[in-house]
Formats: structure tokens, sequence, C-alpha cells
């Protein structure tokens, strides 16, 4: 298929561009570098410079003629979105409705969408299935839970086929290391306490550790960014072959608290990494982990990568390839 990545340099659509080049499919992206990387783009693909913000700018990619397009532009701070919603509507929002017009007015009506598990919010039971009650406890879910609404609409109305992906923390790089282009400004744990181990941050803040969890701190279900990868893809082949729109939930069914976490890090990386436990942050459920039995049983799908040992250390093998890159061209 030809397939266009919108988000295709960022974090989770570089890889996902890799899973799909393996797999055979001719990919674009279409990335306005606000945090992708020009690092992440592979030469043999055709890259759009534009806006989701900018109809015409989506318009030009797509009168190109694609099968199927995957959706990563979000912007995807829990924690931000809850002090600027005005930026969440204008981007997630605004500009999803853009690339679905322009989708379908091209004809392109196979659509993965990165969709993200805090459309559940609070949990009423563990791990959340797909039929789990949907309430957002913050911005962030409530612009994904619209857009998937969006998207059922246009699936009776204009014939478009979807896959909304459902996951909560994306963790972990490249286990081969080709992909090692480092995010800019994470908010995200992993990458956070990776600065702090390289020295590029003083120390890392916990929003609280008086949650009721088995050491206070919050508990997420990490998955490996390679094993997200992997779920669109066959996610996208299925929908284009059946002709049905998918909505599955991506995770291990096991969680890690943000303490765990850090002190595998320590232990990983040999760094002290300082930390500090402040006051909760507004919209943040003590517990979150997904199962993922529909995906298997539908897709196949199962993760490979998403062990913490492999999460902090492929995590680590990439801030150490980057910056060494980095110290060699200022020599």
């Amino acid at each position: 298929m030809k397939v266009l990545v919108i988000g295709g340099a960022g974090y989770i659509g570089s890889h996902v561009v890799k899973e799909l080049m393996a797999k055979g499919h001719k990919v674009a992206v279409f990335d306005n570098l606000s945090s992708g990387l020009v690092q992440n783009l592979f030469p043999q693909n055709e890259f759009f410079a534009g806006s989701i913000l900018h109809k015409e700018e989506l318009d030009a990619a797509f009168e190109k003629g694609f099968d199927a397009f995957i959706d990563l532009a979000a912007f995807k701070a829990a924690g931000e979105s809850m002090i600027k919603p005005e930026k969440y509507s204008i981007n997630n929002i605004s500009g999803t409705m853009n690339i679905l017009n322009s989708a379908v007015e091209h004809n392109c009506l196979n659509m993965v969408f990165s969709s993200s598990a805090a459309v559940f919010g609070e949990p009423q039971y563990l791990p959340i299935d797909e039929n789990h009650p949907k309430n957002p406890e913050n911005y962030y879910g409530f612009t994904k839970l619209k857009i998937e609404e969006f998207m059922g609409w246009y699936e009776k109305l204009k014939g478009l086929h979807f896959a909304a992906l459902r996951y909560f923390n994306a963790a972990g790089y490249d286990p081969t290391g080709e992909l090692y282009g480092l995010e800019r400004n994470p908010a995200n744990l992993l990458p956070v306490m990776m600065e702090v181990a390289c020295g590029k941050r003083e120390k890392i803040s916990i929003f609280g550790n008086d949650y009721d969890t088995r050491d206070g701190t919050c508990i997420r279900d990490y998955i490996h960014v390679s094993d997200l990868a992997s779920a669109h893809v066959l996610a996208l082949e299925y929908i284009a072959e059946k002709k049905e729109s998918l909505t599955l939930n991506l995770g291990t069914g096991k969680g890690i608290t943000v303490t765990e976490m850090l002190e595998a890090t320590r232990r990983i990386t040999g760094q002290e990494i300082k930390a500090e436990y402040v006051g909760r942050r507004a919209g943040d459920p003590a517990q979150l982990t997904a199962t993922s039995a529909l995906a298997k049983k539908v897709l196949g799908w199962e993760p490979k990568y998403s062990d913490v040992d492999t999460l902090i250390k492929s995590t680590w093998d990439a801030y150490n390839k980057y910056y060494a890159e980095q110290d060699k061209l200022k020599k």
C-alpha cells in the first residue's frame, strides 16, 4: 500500500514508518517538524512539510494519491492540556478534522488513529478493556475521545474505515539503534529521567507519592514504541483487507510504579538520577493498565519489547548514541 504518515518525523511516527517499510509498503511523511526531527526521516520516503492546521497543505499531499494514512499528529502532554485546553482544541480537534476532510475528499478511506487510553479516565476495573466506561480526566483524553466519535460518523457518512488504537505510555527506542532522534522538550517519565542521567537537567519531579498504590506513586502501563509500530501496521493491513473498522486497546496488562521505574533506570544506567516528590498533578489517575486480549485475538499482536529492562536499555542506548554524535560534531 501507499501510506501517508502524518507526524511521521516524530518519536512514534518514525518507528511506524520504519515498520511500514519493513513490511514492503511505500511511505510518505507529512510533518511540520515542530516536534518531529529531520533526523527521523528516511531519505527514500517523500516528505511533505506542512501543518495540519492548513488544509491546503494537507490537500497538496493527499492529491498525490494514497491507499491509507496514519494520524500521529496530536499534542500529547496530559498535564499541559489541563492548562492550555485551547492549544489542544486547535491542534488535536481542528487539525484532525482538516485531516479527515482532506482524506475523504481525495478518496483515502483507510485510517489508523493514534488514540489514547486516556479516554477512559479513572479506572472502574483493571486491566481496562475496550468496553470500559469512557470518562476522561484530562483534556487531552477528551480530545482523543471526540476524534473517535468523529471517525465513527465519517465511517457512516463517508465510508471511512479506521482503526483507533488506545494505549498509555509509549517508551523505549528502536532496538536496532537505527532510530535515535530524541524528543524535544520531553514531558514523559523515561526521557526526563534520561536527561537527568545525562546531566541535561538537575532532577526529576515525581507528581504525588500518596496514591493508593504499592509505593504511593502512580502505576502506568508502558508499551515499547516498536511494539506500537507493529500494531499500527497490523491494524492498517486488517482494515484495508477486511473493510471494517477497529477500536483496540494496546497494553501489557501489567503496571509499574513511577518509583519502580526510577529505581530500574538507576540500576541500568548506573547513574544516581536525583528525584524529588512533589504534589499530585491534575488529571492523573492512580493506576492505569490495559489489556490487549482483543488485539491479540484480531491481529495476532503481542508486545515483544515491552519488558522494563528493554524499555530502559533501548532508551539509554539511544541517548548515549545521540550525545556521542553531538560531541563528535563539536570537535
